[in-house]
């Protein structure tokens, strides 16, 4: 199995930055696509960026140019760099991540986190 550990977060003003991990421990034999989503109060929990296995990034579009994901293999970790940081980003962040358990078996397994608040005053 695989645990997925979300870090980071807190309480940033208006224009500041946070950084998020995402550390994967336990047995896999290799992480494939890495992901946050994020969900704030009332609303749906909403994909906020991607990045594969091969460093392909994908941003939703109102997020383009201020959140940066990024990872690095050999510590199995991924993050989320957010930059200009608005009180809509308010929100719970997780990571999502897809883990292939075995060299013999090529199947994706899917991984959440518990989440990390992230709280932006204006």
């Amino acid at each position: 199995q695989v645990q997925v550990v979300e870090s980071g977060g807190g309480l940033v003003q208006a224009g500041g930055s946070l950084r998020l991990s995402c550390a994967a421990s336990g047995r896999a034999f290799r992480i494939d696509a890495i992901a946050w989503y994020r969900q704030a109060p009332g609303k749906q929990r909403e994909l906020v960026a991607t990045i594969t296995s091969d460093g392909t990034r994908t941003y939703a579009d109102s997020l383009k140019g201020r959140f940066t994901i990024s990872r690095d293999n050999p510590k199995n970790t991924g993050y989320l760099q957010m930059n200009s940081l608005e009180p809509e980003d308010t929100a719970v962040y997780y990571c999502n991540l897809k883990a292939q358990l075995n060299p013999w078996n090529r199947t994706l397994i899917n991984y959440w986190g518990q989440g990390t608040q992230v709280t932006v005053s204006s």
